[in-house]
């Protein structure tokens, strides 16, 4: 019933505009309301803090049904769900909950998480924005860099070093509003996909915030960061499935209606074996992704698993993106036919939130870690 309803909404209220708002990188405003009408923003979230009370598989389910649609709008929920409203609900106080989760489940408001930055990228543990204790006041100085919602967010997730000496363990974590004085926004970035979304570097120059917004213990980030990323992969993956779903679905629908040498081209092997090939790599990479998202729903570890589904997952989007131009031809390169936008799209999927070599060495880690005993 939930992926029919996030099916019918994106036909509905997604297709039809997704190249439009690709075109004019536009927030989709008034559909991330509607959405958090539905209770898509904070699915995993209690009923308690205002969320959907749903788990983790519904989640996953429902952001590839909306990146289906427009890839855009499905990492906007992503990043609320799992970067945002997961770390709150899994590190914060009762009344952090209250104060920074419930806001942001209805779409009025939605968060942003703030890991990287312009010189750390994959190397997450050499945070060189700092926070210091002043007072009742923690004190932000840095850069972050590739913010997802950055422009249209009312809070972010921030991770800054507390302790140079202890390294990684000296990373912790901040609940910071927006706006707040201390704390810009860099410019938009141009983009090659996932174009309505907005993402932008945040600038902390003396931000001042309460103690009380510490998330977790101080020297906690870094695992809050990991944790938080490893649940992130799972959404990730998830809207790379929708990507690949809406190209393979565009690909079906072009090869059966051409007609070359008197028949579609859905009768040749040539373009039957690149279609076979497209729905073995999805259905594989959604069964991985599911398999992860039940792991988490039991409360078993699924870090490898996470890691393996995004991996899978981003790499299919790409390849079955890719073959769908092949299969269109020409059609397949103009903004006409929304191919090219799932090409676009796709290839972001196997860098944030861990690229596709990051996930092989956590895939391989968590392995030999197994077999080590």
């Amino acid at each position: 019933m939930l992926c029919q309803t996030c099916r019918d909404f994106a036909e509905k209220e997604l297709v039809p505009i997704a190249a439009q708002l690709d075109k004019e990188h536009r927030f989709p405003a008034e559909q991330v309301k509607k959405m958090g009408a539905l209770g898509l923003l904070a699915m995993d979230v209690p009923e308690e803090y205002e969320g959907a009370g749903l788990d983790y598989l519904a989640y996953s389910i429902a952001v590839e049904e909306i990146s289906r649609g427009c890839a855009s709008t499905g990492v906007i929920m992503s990043v609320n769900n799992s970067l945002y409203l997961g770390p709150i609900l899994k590190f914060g106080s009762e009344e952090q909950k209250h104060q920074w989760i419930a806001p942001f489940t209805s779409g009025d408001k939605i968060g942003c998480f703030a890991l990287s930055e312009p010189g750390n990228g994959s190397d997450a543990g050499a945070a060189s924005t700092v926070a210091r204790l002043d007072g009742n006041e923690w004190v932000l100085n840095g850069t972050k860099a590739w913010i997802t919602n950055a422009w249209d967010a009312s809070a972010v997730v921030v991770f800054a070093t507390t302790d140079k000496s202890q390294k990684h363990k000296g990373i912790s974590a901040f609940l910071v509003p927006m706006p707040t004085p201390g704390l810009s926004l860099g410019k938009k970035e141009d983009k090659l996909g996932i174009r309505a979304s907005s993402t932008a570097n945040l600038i902390f120059e003396d931000c001042r915030i309460p103690k009380a917004n510490l998330l977790g213990q101080q020297g906690m980030g870094f695992k809050i960061a990991m944790q938080t990323l490893d649940s992130g992969r799972i959404g990730i993956a998830s809207q790379a499935l929708g990507i690949a779903q809406g190209a393979l679905d565009c690909a079906v629908d072009y090869a059966e209606k051409r007609l070359a040498f008197g028949s579609p081209i859905s009768k040749l092997q040539a373009i039957q074996f690149k279609l076979a090939d497209m729905a073995l790599a999805l259905e594989g990479a959604r069964l991985l992704t599911w398999r992860a998202a039940m792991l988490k729903d039991n409360g078993k570890p699924y870090t490898k698993e996470a890691a393996m589904a995004k991996l899978a997952a981003s790499e299919a989007a790409t390849a079955i993106s890719h073959q769908a131009i092949q299969i269109l031809g020409g059609m397949g390169y103009v903004t006409e036919m929304p191919a090219e936008r799932h090409y676009r799209d796709a290839r972001i999927t196997e860098i944030y939130e861990g690229t596709s070599e990051i996930q092989r060495l956590v895939i391989a880690g968590q392995l030999l870690k197994e077999y080590r005993g």
